[in-house]
């Protein structure tokens, strides 16, 4: 696969993304979006991660930095896109470096790593704590826009899974960023986002937490869906070398491909019907309830988990041809365990709003 030898997507694959207008799905209309509902980039993201999940991966969380963009203050809008609406945001939300507030807004300083598809982009969203605001107040935690004169790239990805995402270390030397180049992540948990004095259209009164978290598990679900065609195909008209009985007349195989492909549909259907719920009382002008939002967040989280043990079900029954490097099997399986890794998919957390939420208690997490 080229892009794992490249350990980034081959250039013309990231052009034909930006020729056919997909990171434009849920970019605002003034900077020639197309301000689609979400599901329409997560169906994309699956039927292409299906194929290849760093291509999926790349094409989920690059499209969802331009709805992201869309919730900064209009002038950082302004500052990315006034000249070119087709400059790219890579981000790097792990508050790892240093933010020290000064006169006008703050100066960063440190590394940041797994900036997906940084290779391509012109501007970098880092996560990191200000001081709060009052003695003894809670974290400030906001993302911090940066241009590319601000910023090295270091070129440490080499790895197992999503090979292909170019997910690199960002590098910061003292770099200031203005207050308006800044998003509280405290309005985004509450939609009091800056942004919606442009963009007011309902997709961006979605909660940030979730838009994300959807954007990684419809990658996992596609990466899930594609090992399961693979696996049907392969399987189809093979013949067990022991008994000379062809494998698809195996009961014990028919019940693994049955269990995977429940799992990824189930995943697959409970992700669009949550965003078409949200999507309606967006629509009629309501608020998002925190119950539901919270469900909705432990749904994402299951979605990877689903497509987790989909994956490994058909590793595992691939016998020994599954460890073949030409075998689309073991890639999956590579991929989709890479994609549990990421920190937005922790299962356990994603539990935690859940259960906190069902038992009334207030929330820990502003994630979702």
């Amino acid at each position: 696969m080229r892009a794992e030898q490249l350990r980034h997507l081959p250039d013309e694959t990231f052009a034909d993304f930006q020729e056919a207008g997909l990171f434009r799905c849920l970019q605002p209309k003034r900077y020639g979006g197309y301000e689609l509902d979400p599901s329409v980039l997560y169906h994309a993201v699956i039927e292409i991660g299906a194929v290849c999940g760093s291509t999926g991966w790349i094409l989920g969380v690059i499209g969802v930095h331009n709805w992201h963009l869309a919730l900064f203050p209009p002038q950082a809008q302004e500052d990315v896109w006034s000249e070119n609406s087709g400059v790219q945001l890579s981000t790097s939300l792990a508050a790892t470096g240093s933010v020290d507030p000064v006169d006008g807004g703050f100066r960063l300083h440190g590394r940041w790593s797994f900036s997906s598809g940084c290779d391509f982009c012109q501007w970098v969203v880092l996560g990191g704590i200000a001081s709060p605001g009052d003695a003894g107040g809670p974290p400030d935690f906001r993302a911090f826009l940066l241009p590319r004169s601000d910023y090295e790239i270091e070129d440490n990805w080499r790895v197992t899974g999503l090979c292909g995402t170019g997910s690199k270390d960002i590098i910061v030397n003292n770099a200031f960023v203005p207050e308006y180049r800044t998003h509280s992540f405290l309005d985004a948990f509450r939609s009091v986002n800056p942004g919606l004095v442009v963009n007011a259209a309902p997709l961006y009164r979605l909660p940030f937490g979730l838009v994300f978290a959807y954007a990684l598990a419809s990658a996992a679900i596609g990466v899930a869906s594609g090992a399961l065609a693979a696996f049907r195909e392969q399987q189809r008209n093979r013949i067990n070398i022991r008994d000379r009985v062809p494998v698809s007349e195996d009961p014990f195989t028919q019940w693994r491909l049955a269990e995977s492909a429940a799992e990824a549909d189930a995943a697959r259907d409970r992700m669009f019907r949550n965003f078409a719920e949200m999507a309606r009382l967006a629509q009629a002008g309501k608020e998002i309830p925190l119950p539901f939002r919270a469900r909705c967040r432990w749904d994402a989280g299951k979605a990877v988990d689903w497509s987790v043990r989909a994956t490994d079900r058909l590793m595992m029954a691939s016998g020994g041809r599954g460890i073949f490097l030409s075998n689309p099997i073991q890639r999956a399986w590579r991929d989709i365990h890479a994609m549990q890794a990421h920190a937005g998919n922790n299962l356990e957390r994603a539990a935690a709003v859940f259960g906190r939420s069902e038992f009334g208690l207030p929330p820990t997490d502003i994630r979702f």
